[in-house]
């Protein structure tokens, strides 16, 4: 399952990179005002679930395009298959495919593929986590003062009246800076490869962050929701350092 998962991702990326420049605006649909999808989304996701089915029949598929199968599978394939759309409609290279593999409600593999930067994040319940199959680990910074954060607006997305807005003011003075990608999945995968220290989020939805949240937990990280629990994401998400948790989550009591 391994290689064909690997497998998998690349060719599925391989996709986005080819149909990234040829976009146009009529590829475009709207999920709402601020929330669109292209036709390489659900071009993407088709091919993916085409080559699941086919390896796999028995399993089910919760797709973000297409939604969940039902045929009573102890495995479930998560799939999102463009993370970061506006990035990717945008021609910006911080979009990425994600999938993740449950076994009984428990996730056992993971694999995050940023096709314009060729890096390949990947995870298993037996070794650990991997950038283009190098092991990776989550930073070691201990200091909210020397920490750089990632985190999203999805919630601002949906227009929702509780924001990010509050804690990201709350946060961001006490930092050395704070980047945003665009993409959960990336942020998740940029924590535990320690290029950024720490990431939260609210409103997102578990194919934008099942992947890169066992990748994280694989690397050594803690993944919460906002109370500290293990509601996430629909509590909120935060993906941390076992240095810097305790710091952090203050900022959402």
């Amino acid at each position: 399952m391994k290689s064909f998962l690997k497998n998998l991702i690349k060719q599925a990326g391989k996709i986005c990179l080819e149909e990234q420049t040829l976009l146009k605006p009529s590829d475009v649909e709207f999920k709402d005002k601020k929330d669109l999808v292209t036709k390489t989304d659900k071009k993407v996701e088709d091919f993916i679930i085409k080559q699941i089915s086919k390896k796999h029949p028995s399993h089910d598929i919760h797709g973000e395009e297409t939604g969940i199968t039902d045929l009573s599978s102890d495995y479930l394939w998560i799939i999102d298959p463009i993370d970061g759309t506006t990035s990717f409609f945008h021609q910006q290279p911080f979009y990425c495919v994600s999938i993740a593999v449950q076994h009984l409600s428990k996730t056992i593999y993971g694999a995050v593929f940023i096709p314009a930067m060729n890096e390949l994040f990947y995870a298993d319940l037996d070794n650990g986590a991997f950038l283009n199959d190098q092991p990776i680990s989550v930073s070691k910074t201990d200091k909210m003062i020397n920490s750089v954060m990632a985190t999203g607006f999805a919630c601002l997305r949906s227009n929702l009246t509780h924001n990010n807005l509050k804690y990201f003011n709350k946060i961001v003075p006490k930092l050395r800076d704070i980047r945003r990608f665009g993409s959960a999945a990336i942020d998740l995968c940029y924590v535990a490869c320690g290029r950024v220290d720490s990431f939260w989020e609210m409103n997102l939805n578990i194919y934008d962050i099942a992947a890169g949240a066992f990748i994280v937990e694989q690397a050594g990280g803690i993944v919460c929701d906002f109370n500290k629990g293990s509601n996430f994401p629909e509590k909120g998400i935060i993906a941390t350092t076992p240095y810097l948790q305790k710091k952090l989550i203050e900022n959402f009591q």
